[in-house]
């Protein structure tokens, strides 16, 4: 309770400073603008893109939803620090730490978000290529006529006219189908191009079974994928309830020890060594267990 008392009473100290500073202009404004310029001096260019992108599809954090992350991190982790050790200094320095993994979460959302949006994408641009070439007979005409439907976004759409652009140019669909499997390395993105080579180039009197085939197996895998997603996200949060019960077992210890002698131990500099490992340790298995449910989603 003193270690969220003292931290609420600097938090509104820096409040009215910052408010006298800059009157006129909510804190929360400044605080965005603030983070708002670090994050485009220091932030990589192609996360900048991924943002962007997931800040059109609606799906970014609003300013209040990372305040919020904020202060749950910064309190929370700082009550675990001064329950831990007991010292005021050390559940400060640990609320900051923890302050400090906002962005990071922030990142490893973002491209979850946007890997799940590429591979909506490219089922998207694989299925409407099937169904197009039923009709034109031509793979260069099924590009355009997907890429005429609107049926696709940016970065993939633009890709799409690439592929549109480099057949024309080139007179052959192979530069262009070997950028657009650099791109986008799906297994079905590569099958699918494999089928459309051999029909170019060599022709196939089997063409409309095998792309029969093709879209049967493409709907088996976006089954399979968006299944995925739902297990990962219920494993998620099981997940993060088992990693905040292994931050509690302190407290179990305590309650066996008592207090007053937990608090004697912590004078011996090995205890206090311990404690900090154990800290660090169930640290890095939520960061890993974030990681993972947040990369390689919508991936075969």
């Amino acid at each position: 309770m003193l270690t969220v008392m003292f931290l609420a009473i600097v938090f509104i100290i820096v409040y009215v400073v910052l408010y006298r500073r800059h009157k006129g202009e909510k804190f929360s404004t400044y605080v965005t603008d603030q983070v708002g310029a670090l994050y485009e001096k220091y932030a990589p260019y192609s996360f900048k893109q991924v943002r962007s992108k997931v800040k059109e599809l609606g799906q970014e954090y609003t300013t209040k939803q990372y305040l919020l992350q904020v202060l749950i991190f910064g309190l929370g982790f700082s009550v675990l620090g001064y329950l831990y050790f007991y010292n005021l200094i050390t559940a400060i320095i640990y609320g900051l730490i923890a302050i400090c993994f906002v962005p990071y979460f922030a990142y490893l959302r973002c491209k979850r978000l946007y890997s799940e949006f590429i591979f909506e994408q490219i089922q998207v641009y694989t299925t409407n290529v099937i169904m197009e070439f039923a009709t034109t007979q031509a793979f260069v005409k099924s590009l355009e006529g997907v890429y005429n439907s609107g049926v696709l976004e940016d970065p993939v759409k633009s890709d799409v006219k690439t592929m549109i652009d480099m057949s024309y140019a080139n007179g052959t669909i192979d530069a262009s189908i070997e950028y657009m499997n650099s791109k986008y390395d799906y297994f079905i993105v590569r099958n699918m191009h494999q089928i459309f080579l051999q029909i170019t180039n060599e022709g196939s009197r089997d063409a409309g079974e095998s792309l029969e085939n093709m879209s049967q197996d493409i709907d088996m895998l976006v089954e399979s994928v968006y299944r995925d997603r739902i297990d990962r996200a219920a494993f998620y949060k099981k997940f993060l309830q088992f990693g905040i019960v292994l931050y509690l077992m302190v407290m179990l210890i305590q309650f066996i020890l008592g207090v007053s002698t937990y608090i004697e131990n912590l004078k011996e500099w090995y205890m206090v060594v311990l404690l900090h490992g154990i800290v660090f340790i169930n640290t890095v298995f939520i960061v890993s267990g974030t990681k993972f449910y947040n990369e390689n989603v919508g991936a075969e």
